[in-house]
């Protein structure tokens, strides 16, 4: 200190000597300042406590000082003994100047991107926070491309490779640009497709670049600073603008006139160019007028109030920004498309719903501007009537060669144009000539070359557009093939024409009357036909015949109303618990009613049900007429049996895969949805004087897509745990309330009671393993009835039993959950056999009859080809090898059994497979005969088996296999231990596992396997595809409730009824729509006869 007090002439509070002499050396004092700035603050040598200043007696001048104010000397403070000004302020207002510094960096870093380092403001689009939650479109356009994250950092660290989690606000920015969430949402959230680099962000300090950025030096680059030319050698300077005509203020100028001759070359030839390149994006020069045309004399402002910003032209359709600025809707709207949505004028931002028409007032101004004709009459003409006017002239001189005006038709020729109507067939051919070609090409290319269906229906609709329906239903009546032939019946009547009603029930059509609603619903839901298609059927009929012979479609849906739940009143003694006692419930929404500990909503995820209790209702009253057949054939007297019902409920859910439409290149993303269903197996009667359970109603035929109803229908993966859990939720507490509660319903006309029984065994194993938590089916637990390893399944195949339950389930999740015994992960994973989830709901420990005969059928084609390259004789077989004998046996298969080769094992191709002739086959391929032998003879016991999980009732459909069945499952299990010890040691499949060590304990307990299989379930796939199909609509939301509504509707016991009773009756249709071609082939068989 006493050496810097030497090189400045004193103590710090005197004045330095560069200060006062002006031919110092500027270097010098630059160092010392420097160092003064660089310096921390320390209190002044003048400055002490408060206290030490009364116990030392300090002297008043100094307060006075600096109380009153800044002297000299307190300047020189400022520059020598602190570090800023308000070390000389009072001690309640001083503030460091270090905290003044970095919020001025904070604020710079708020306005930067985190990710590339770019200015926010100069980036269109919204912000996004780094460490914020995805919003709703982030996270719907990620999940459908399988991103499951729900934060931004977890993003970031994807697909930028940085861990923005340690981030400090005083270092990193806290937002990103749009520029960068569009790239993570290109990349899926998983990887990035551009080359940006991450800025290395660092502390603040003296030579932050964003506090003070450098400016680029010629030296640091290694450049030569060039020499200053002399001014005589200069380049000369551009023209200035003459500034003799300008508005003065003093010496500065302010604002210049208005006018042409006051601009430069420069600035028309930028001019020029921007109205060419504004031309090329609008290319509204022959659809716009010209804003000469207006009338002479009008101000040059007022005409250019009416004149588009960015075509200059006069507007067209106008629109008003919300900045005031007009544009033509057909300029603005390429100009936004090109450039952005950004004013041409004053470059502000908007969006295309803040575009509005103008005033009315600015309107009828506009309308009423006069022009000039360009004709050369000389007239001047409103706006609103200046294309008649150019019309006028076009038709009043017709020698004269028009003048070529772009907005308006003009012939080209010199005689009137003649209608189409009055050519020669020549003429009208060379003048469709070109829409000839255009109309047979999209012939060719949508409708296989039928150029006379696309005529006439371009004809149809032309009419239509006229309002002339009357001509075109005769006209769409005679397009048709006349109804009285076959062929109409066979091309253009859909499939529910041979469903139509008797003899009996026609008699009544022939004196004039029509179906009845019910059969025309039923015509409708069983050919797939959509509301239009059976509206131009009803109409086309009705044309031909002149009679009503089908229902109007407002009949049809009275008709639905009666069958879809939600029509029918009843009541739940005791009420359910959370369920609302409204009876008249229909389509509800899936979402509705989970619970409020949800966190996160399901992006994109459609769901439809009914609720459970009223569908069931509705099931009940359409099976009203089979309970009470059974009651009668049952001897009860239908008045008395009032209580004591119990229904058994099968319930399925399967995923249908893929559902999306395949139109052109489909979508990006599969579409996956889910349905939840369920049927009525059995209505039983336990009778109160014996106590005995009398069966009133079985289902026929359980596995059918007629009796299994739809519930739920849902937009989402079955793969997705947590939304299948929460889609799944309401379902499961309405079972749970059903469960504690009866329900009383009209029945026969007789209030009845019902309790209700759920078995939820129509689930495959996949499913099995999402609802009951356990882990996916290549675990280490191989089964989901019994605790065993895949390893102890292949060493004891047989002697197994059913252990699992949802209640151990539950327990064990609880286990797995909590880890009581602080366990390691192994030996915590083998505490609770498999169980890494929650279960949510209850399923019956059974097997699923069809995805069995699946998965061993793909077992076997396995087998096959290991036995046709001989691998028990092989170690390690390359995959060339393998792809050759798959080859071989697709070419056997194809050539003996027809069989094509699929990508996937399915139900049809594993029924043809796994047949005795098949194996013989498979043989001819086999090198050895006793490898042969011992195919056979595996094949043999399968086919003795599998009756035993096929049928519906075992017991009396096959007795002789089920007494044989563990005999022929152990000599099963020797064979694959001994023969086939190649591909089971140590290893099994999960169905054969099942196959060989359960069948025979869940055949005891249920009494049968195959009645209460998915197969109804997986056979109604197909329908889902073809009733979307049939109501395909813009909104997802109504098309998956008219696909709901429709399959109810298809799985009506009273529909199928009529279909059934109305067949075989094409001939009195027939009859009935020309009543006179038939009495003439009676007559003339008459005369016949009597010749």
């Amino acid at each position: 200190m006493a050496e810097w007090e030497q090189e400045t002439g004193g103590s710090r509070s005197c004045v330095p000597d560069e200060l006062c002499h002006p031919q110092s050396e500027y270097s010098q004092w630059k160092l010392k300042l420097f160092r003064v700035r660089s310096m921390e603050k320390a209190p002044l040598p003048v400055e002490t406590h408060p206290d030490k200043e009364q116990s030392a007696g300090s002297s008043p001048s100094v307060a006075t000082n600096i109380d009153n104010g800044l002297s000299r000397e307190s300047v020189m403070k400022l520059c020598l003994g602190g570090k800023s000004k308000e070390n000389v302020e009072g001690p309640g207002q001083r503030v460091d100047r270090k905290l003044q510094e970095m919020d001025a960096h904070m604020n710079h870093l708020r306005a930067l991107c985190r990710l590339c380092g770019t200015v926010l403001r100069k980036v269109q689009g919204p912000e996004h926070e780094v460490h914020g939650d995805l919003d709703h479109v982030s996270r719907t356009t990620l999940r459908k491309m399988s991103c499951q994250f729900t934060t931004w950092p977890e993003v970031i660290q994807k697909v930028f490779k940085v861990d923005v989690n340690e981030d400090i606000e005083s270092v990193h920015p806290l937002s990103f640009c749009h520029r960068c969430w569009m790239i993570m949402m290109r990349g899926g959230g998983f990887c990035s497709f551009s080359q940006i680099r991450v800025p290395d962000w660092k502390p603040h300090s003296s030579h932050c670049n964003l506090c003070s950025p450098r400016k680029p030096s010629f030296q640091r680059s290694g450049r030569k600073r060039r020499p200053v030319l002399p001014r005589a050698h200069s380049l000369p300077k551009r023209t200035r603008w003459e500034y003799s005509d300008s508005i003065v203020i003093g010496e500065r100028r302010l604002l210049k006139p208005f006018g042409e001759h006051n601009h430069s070359s420069v600035l028309k030839d930028c001019k020029k160019s921007r109205e060419h390149w504004v031309q090329n994006i609008t290319h509204c020069q022959g659809d716009h007028l010209s804003a000469q045309l207006v009338s002479a004399g009008l101000p040059v402002d007022f005409i250019y109030a009416f004149t588009c910003t960015v075509c200059d032209h006069l507007l067209s359709d106008p629109l008003q920004s919300p900045c005031g600025h007009l544009f033509c809707r057909n300029c603005i709207t390429k100009y936004t498309h090109a450039l952005g949505s950004h004013c041409p004028a004053c470059n502000s931002s908007y969006t295309s719903d803040d575009l509005s028409p103008p005033a009315n007032n600015f309107l009828s101004a506009l309308h009423s501007l006069p022009l000039l004709c360009p004709r050369g009459c000389g007239e001047h003409v409103r706006l609103d009537s200046f294309k008649t006017h150019c019309l006028g002239h076009d038709l009043g001189d017709q020698r004269e060669k028009p003048t070529k005006v772009d907005y308006l038709l003009i012939n080209k020729g010199g005689r009137p144009r003649q209608h189409l109507l009055s050519l020669t067939r020549r003429a009208q051919k060379h003048r469709l000539k070109k829409l000839k070609h255009q109309v047979k090409v999209f012939a060719d290319t949508e409708e296989g070359g039928d150029v006379k269906a696309v005529c006439l229906t371009l004809f149809l609709l032309a009419l239509r557009s006229d309002n002339e329906h009357r001509h075109a239903d005769e006209l769409e009546a005679l397009m048709q093939v006349p109804l009285a032939s076959p062929t109409f019946f066979r091309l253009h009547s859909p499939p529910s024409l041979i469903f139509l009603p008797s003899v009996a029930v026609l008699l009544p059509v022939c004196r004039g009357f029509s179906l009845h609603p019910a059969v025309c619903l039923a015509i409708r839901v069983n050919t797939f036909l959509s509301c239009s298609q059976y509206h131009k059927m009803y109409r086309t009929v009705k044309a031909t015949s002149g009679r009503q012979f089908f229902q109007p479609l407002h009949s049809l849906r009275a008709a639905e109303k009666e069958l879809l739940p939600g029509f029918h009143e009843f009541e739940w003694q005791p009420a359910l618990k959370n369920v609302s006692p409204c009876c008249n419930v229909g389509i509800i929404n899936g979402l509705s009613g989970w619970t409020s500990s949800l966190d996160d909503s399901p992006a994109d995820t459609i769901s439809r049900r009914f609720r459970y209790d009223v569908a069931l209702v509705s099931a009940l009253k359409d099976l009203e007429e089979d309970i009470m057949a059974g009651l009668r054939d049952s001897e009860l007297d239908d008045s008395v049996c009032t209580s004591g019902f119990n229904v058994m409920i099968k319930e399925s859910c399967d995923g249908m895969g893929d559902v999306s439409e395949k139109h052109g290149g489909g979508p990006a993303v599969p579409e996956k949805a889910v349905r939840f269903s369920f049927t009525i197996m059995t209505v039983t009667l336990v009778r109160d004087d014996t106590e005995s359970e009398v069966t009133i109603f079985t289902e026929s035929k359980p596995n059918s897509e007629l009796s299994c109803k739809p519930l739920c229908l849902t937009f989402v993966d079955e793969s997705d745990h947590e939304t299948l859990t929460a889609v799944l939720g309401p379902i499961k507490a309405e079972r749970n309330a059903m469960k504690e509660s009866r329900l009383i319903v009209s029945i026969g006309g007789l209030l009845r009671s019902f309790r209700f029984h759920f078995r939820g065994t129509g689930y495959d194993e996949k499913m099995v393993r999402e609802m009951e938590g356990l882990e996916a089916s290549g675990s280490t637990y191989v089964c989901t009835l019994c605790d065993t390893t895949r390893s102890d399944a292949s060493q004891n195949m047989v002697l197994h039993s059913i252990t699992r339950s949802h209640e151990e389930n539950l327990e064990r999740y609880e286990i797995w959950r909590k880890n009581p015994y602080s366990e390691s992960v192994d030996e915590l994973r083998g505490r609770v056999k498999g169980v890494s989830a929650k279960p949510f709901m209850e399923t019956q420990p059974t097997l699923d009859a069809l995805h069995c005969d699946i998965g061993n059928a793909t077992e076997f084609y396995k087998i096959f080809q290991d036995e046709i390259g001989e691998v028990h004789t092989k170690v390690n077989p390359s995959r060339e090898e393998r792809r050759s004998w798959r080859t071989a046996l697709d070419k056997q298969l194809r050539k003996k059994l027809r069989l094509k080769p699929i990508m996937r094992m399915n139900g049809n191709y594993a029924r043809r497979l796994m047949t005795q002739e098949a194996v013989e086959a498979v043989c001819e391929l086999v090198p050895t005969e006793e490898r042969r032998q011992v195919l056979r003879e595996l094949m043999k016991l399968y086919i003795q088996m599998k009756p035993v999980w096929r049928a519906t009732c075992p017991a009396k459909e096959c007795p002789d296999q089920l007494c044989r069945y563990s005999f022929n499952s152990q000599r099963f299990a020797d064979l694959l231990s001994s023969a086939f010890k190649y591909r089971y040691n140590g290893k099994i499949t999960n169905y054969l596992h099942k196959t060989l060590a359960h069948v025979p304990e869940i055949i005891e307990r249920d009494g049968s396997i195959g009645a209460w299989a998915s197969e109804g379930n997986e056979s109604a796939n197909k329908l889902f595809r073809r009733f979307r199909k049939m109501n395909a609509r813009q909104s997802k939301f109504f098309e998956l409730e008219d696909v709901l509504k429709h399959h109810w509707l298809y799985t009506s016991k009273y529909l199928q009824k009529f279909m059934e009773a109305h067949k075989d009756s094409t001939k009195v249709l027939q009859a009935v729509i020309d009543p006179e071609d038939r009495i003439d082939e009676e007559e003339n068989s008459l005369d016949v006869a009597d010749s």
